[in-house]
């Protein structure tokens, strides 16, 4: 037995990468864990890109059904894309190589809500899960496992996959153990019950993952950090969208809509979401807590100040020098911080309870308030959905920030119709970019589009807009919503054709 495999019929089944990889076969599906660049596995999905690599060569193609919680890293996603390897990747994803193949149209993706991940895999949706390879930070003597960075669907995949190969990630803080919460009174219906989360630090299940012993063919040991992501100093465009986020949160203070210390914040991830958090440490908010996906840079610092009480997420995602002081002061954030399955991170029954505080980043939002998450023109998938629908449907208040402009100014991210709907105007209250804050509650689509307009489009494009709206208010099919459906997409199109949205 070695440190971190304490328990003996496990350490026994200790093999290297290529070994492990030789267990998973042609067609397989396979459940890998990773959220965020936060816990995936570090040599099994390499060892399997050479297998698949040869087996190209040799002229007999390897393919595999790729599942994870959300985005991983190259070395996961990346190698196996490149390769040709995945045939069909779902739920979400960023790698660069991986999101070209989908856009070529030489890998299948399937975009689906973070939540809805565990409840289709368990109903087989997408037929059987064959293999599951999940790091993991320690094997207790009972064969118990410790989650390490991430949990996202790991719980999902161990319970559903016939064959289980374990990585062991040495480089994992030790004092990780006890921070996870790992719910097991989920069922699908008729069977459900509510799910007992009253508060964001509750935690109702175990600190550790169950898996059969005798499900695990293979144990691999490694140390290799996370995909640790650098966060860019906030620009001014994100300075000036958290100001307006801040200063409308502390209208709905004084207006007795928000209690002082706020509801639960959930934010997505990226350099606005920081912006934000960051804009929080120096806000009149004590007290704060977060039920949200992941836990970031400024989410931790809010956490050191005394800012933010308690956070619950899947995941962490942290710069190489805040995760060093998170390995270094685990003992600390264990009783702060809790890492859930995302079932339940995400889970819309919770956040409609809680009242979360939504606040997500976009591609594009149009003159009524319908957004696009996930799409460039319409066509080409950035990203994906993630969590933000999740949240969007069901929080307190559901807010959605971007700049104004794109592409140096090619492009507008206000436009007349969106070229794609991720979110409808019926799940967003609020849309902020750094010219100002429209809080669309309570309005009908035409005063939206007067609000949006006013205060969120960037000069540049505003008197194209109101252009639009004005005409489209007198030679629309009807009035409820107005559109000119010749021109509703004809900035999409004139970008697509000359490199600009600019008439």
């Amino acid at each position: 037995m070695t440190g971190r495999i304490r328990n003996r019929d496990l350490a026994r089944k200790v093999v290297d990468a290529e070994e492990a990889a030789s267990l998973i076969r042609n067609g397989d599906n396979v459940g890998m864990s990773g959220f965020t660049g936060a816990g995936y596995p570090k040599e099994v999905p390499g060892a399997l890109a050479k297998r698949v690599a040869k087996a190209g060569v040799e002229g007999t193609p390897m393919k595999l059904g790729l599942w994870t919680g959300a985005s991983t890293a190259p070395e996961l996603d990346g190698v196996l894309a490149e390769v040709d390897g995945i045939d069909l990747r779902m739920p979400y994803q960023s790698d660069p190589v991986t999101r070209d193949k989908i856009n070529r149209g030489s890998l299948d993706y399937t975009d689906i809500h973070l939540s809805h991940v565990a409840q289709r895999v368990w109903q087989g949706f997408f037929g059987k899960l064959d293999v599951a390879v999940v790091e993991v930070s320690g094997i207790t003597e009972e064969g118990l496992l410790i989650p390490s960075t991430s949990v996202g669907n790991n719980k999902t995949w161990l319970d559903q996959a016939d064959r289980v190969i374990l990585e062991v990630n040495s480089w994992q803080s030790t004092s990780l153990e006890g921070m996870h919460d790992i719910y097991y009174g989920t069922a699908l219906p008729p069977g459900r019950r509510p799910i007992p989360i009253i508060g964001p630090g509750d935690r109702i299940g175990s600190a550790y993952l169950h898996c059969p012993p005798e499900k695990v063919v293979a144990v691999v040991e490694t140390d290799s950090p996370d995909r640790n992501t650098h966060f860019t100093p906030p620009n001014s465009d994100s300075r000036r969208i958290a100001g307006h986020l801040l200063d409308f949160l502390e209208l709905e203070v004084r207006a007795g809509r928000l209690p002082k210390n706020l509801l639960p914040l959930q934010s997505g991830v990226g350099n606005i979401a920081n912006a934000v958090l960051a804009g929080l440490q120096d806000g009149p908010f004590d007290e704060l807590t977060a039920y949200t996906e992941v836990i970031q840079e400024s989410m931790l610092e809010l956490i050191d100040s005394g800012r933010m009480r308690s956070a619950s997420a899947t995941a962490v995602s942290l710069s190489p020098a805040a995760m060093d002081r998170f390995n270094a002061r685990m003992a600390e954030y264990r009783d702060r911080i809790v890492l859930r399955p995302q079932e339940i991170s995400n889970h819309p029954e919770v956040i409609r309870r809680l009242g979360c505080l939504a606040m997500n980043g976009i591609i594009e939002a149009d003159i009524y308030g319908n957004i696009n998450s996930t799409h460039l023109m319409g066509s080409r998938i950035q990203n994906g959905i993630g969590g933000s629908g999740d949240f969007a449907r069901n929080s307190y208040l559901s807010m959605f920030m971007t700049p104004s402009l794109a592409k140096n100014g090619a492009i507008s991210t206000i436009v007349p119709m969106v070229s794609h709907v991720d979110h409808t105007e019926h799940d967003v209250d609020v849309v902020v970019t750094e010219q100002g804050l429209a809080d669309l509650r309570g309005l009908a689509p035409r005063r939206r589009a007067e609000l949006i307009i006013e205060r969120c489009a960037h000069p540049d494009y505003r008197p194209a807009l109101r252009d639009y709206f004005e005409r489209a208010q007198r030679s629309s099919f009807g009035a409820q919503t107005p559109h000119l459906l010749s021109e509703a997409l004809s900035w999409h199109e004139n970008y697509v054709r000359t490199g600009s949205m600019r008439g």
